[in-house]
């Protein structure tokens, strides 16, 4: 019989030796494992191989893969349970294009028509998401603050559009941040086109938020292309 999980290697001595309870041991072998591109997308993690394969109840099974749903590794399916989340280069290059030609028409759109409480709402999400600890919260931070900047454009199909598309890349942000660290958030870039628009200075604002879209697609195309050629070094820059 075939031993489940065959990519899934234990972590050596020192890397378990800082996980601190078998919850995190099991996450920390299981996120290495998906970012390294050894368990694929689309592989199911079930409880009872998992806690066998680790000899542990399921209890701390359920703990690592809950942390894990909550950093965009793993999805809970209904009737499936929970796999491995299923990710590629080309829908994050389709995301992004979408992107590039939304959100600066946006934001063009509503710098004029900015309040003070648009603004001091912007700033006070860039605050948060440098304090948030949760990396499950961040994407919906992140959300908030480009739609704070982009609401007075005063088109409703364009901003659902838009949201929409944030909503969806919010996979994406958590994944990434998983494999790199929440320090690659690009909050100077959100500062940046912050300290634009409340100047009134729409071009200058949709500079920075186009470079700062184009980096986020070359980033992560980069991050695919490493990953398929030298599994475990999930390394680069995410923007949001």
């Amino acid at each position: 019989m075939t031993e489940p999980f065959p990519g899934l290697e234990a972590l050596g001595p020192e890397a378990a030796a800082r996980t601190r309870t078998a919850a995190e041991h099991v996450e920390a072998v299981l996120k290495a494992a998906i970012l390294e591109g050894r368990l694929a997308g689309g592989t199911a993690l079930r409880q009872e191989e998992l806690a066998a394969r680790f000899g542990l109840s399921r209890m701390p099974v359920r703990e690592a893969l809950r942390r894990l749903e909550a950093q965009a590794l793993v999805d809970v399916l209904p009737h499936r349970g929970a796999v491995v989340t299923e990710i590629s280069a080309r829908d994050a290059a389709d995301g992004y294009a979408i992107r590039r030609a939304l959100e600066p028409a946006a934001l063009r759109l509503s710098i004029p028509r900015l309040t003070a409480a648009d603004l001091a709402e912007a700033a006070q999400l860039i605050a948060a998401m440098d304090s948030e600890p949760e990396t499950a919260l961040l994407g919906q931070l992140n959300r908030r603050f480009h739609m704070a900047l982009y609401r007075a454009a005063g088109h409703a199909r364009m901003l659902a559009m838009v949201e929409q598309e944030l909503a969806g890349f919010d996979r994406y942000l958590r994944f990434h941040l998983a494999a790199q660290g929440r320090e690659h958030m690009a909050q100077d870039d959100h500062r940046a086109m912050l300290a634009a628009a409340g100047a009134g200075d729409a071009a200058a604002a949709v500079a920075v938020l186009e470079r700062h879209l184009d980096q986020a697609a070359a980033t992560i195309a980069a991050f695919f292309a490493r990953r398929a050629a030298v599994p475990g070094d999930p390394r680069g820059v995410i923007q949001s």
